[in-house]
């Protein structure tokens, strides 16, 4: 599996709207200036965290972007799978009873794909915001602290 710029520009704008818009909402502008990413692309992916239920978008002078949940109600997995759609590494229809496979009764491999699929699953669902905004945090302090010879 591999992530499209959706899911790791996503994550990188959601962690920073959710270390900055604890006291007032967040501007794309401002996202975009930190994490360097294009104001256009970050609209896009605002749109469908938005329509996720992620954030929600504040009108007016002041307005931009804040969380519609609490960080630790907000996984990674929850981020990735608005953005990217299906997490899993292998799509086999033996795994699904609805699409059913016609090998699927002798089929051994599909054991390993599920093992997989349920191993990305499991990773990323573990993740939670408010544990990235944690580790954000630590890695400001210490560049700060490198920044002024401490």
């Amino acid at each position: 599996m591999k992530l499209s710029t959706k899911g790791r520009y996503g994550l990188r704008a959601l962690i920073d709207l959710a270390v900055h818009s604890e006291r007032e909402p967040v501007s794309i502008s401002s996202i975009s200036a930190r994490q360097n990413l294009s104001e256009r692309y970050l609209e896009q992916l605002m749109g469908k965290l938005k329509r996720a239920g992620m954030v929600k978008s504040v009108r007016g002078a002041q307005g931009g972007y804040q969380l519609a949940k609490e960080k630790k109600e907000i996984s990674v997995g929850d981020i990735l799978r608005a953005l990217e759609g299906s997490l899993e590494a292998v799509e086999c229809p033996g795994l699904k009873e609805e699409q059913g496979c016609e090998e699927a009764d002798f089929c051994v491999t599909k054991y390993v794909w599920k093992r997989i699929n349920d191993s990305i699953t499991s990773a990323v669902d573990e993740i939670t915001l408010e544990q990235l905004v944690t580790e954000s945090k630590k890695v400001d302090h210490k560049v700060k602290n490198r920044n002024c010879g401490g």
